[in-house]
């Protein structure tokens, strides 16, 4: 079975970075894309970051110019570099790819725990 752990969370002070890391476990055949979304207390859900089989990316407004998201197929994981950071970045951060495990078979979204990210002011 496919799993993703996230690590690289904590707390920062205003304006300090932190690397987020994306373990990915089981058998893939094809990855449509990886991504990061977060969840703020009392907030819904939003998309941070993808980046697509062909390395192209895309970032939510309220991160653009700050944060970075990469992959690296060789070790099977995804990153999210998070520079300048703001309190209003302190979420719980989860790891998703949208994939598929055989050839012809059914694509799935497959989500990590998530990571605690706490940025004080």
């Amino acid at each position: 079975q496919v799993q993703l752990v996230e690590s690289g969370g904590g707390l920062v002070q205003a304006g300090g970075s932190l690397r987020l890391s994306c373990a990915r476990s089981g058998s893939i055949f094809s990855i449509n894309t990886m991504g990061w979304y977060r969840q703020a207390p009392g907030k819904q859900r939003e998309l941070v970051a993808v980046i697509t089989s062909a390395r192209n990316t895309n970032y939510a407004d309220s991160v653009k110019g700050r944060f970075t998201i990469s992959r690296d197929n060789a070790k099977n994981t995804v990153h999210l570099q998070m520079n300048n950071l703001k309190p209003e970045d302190t979420a719980v951060y989860y790891c998703n790819i949208f994939a598929r495990t055989v050839v012809g078979g059914p694509w799935s979204d497959y989500w990590g725990q998530g990571t605690q990210v706490t940025v004080s002011s």
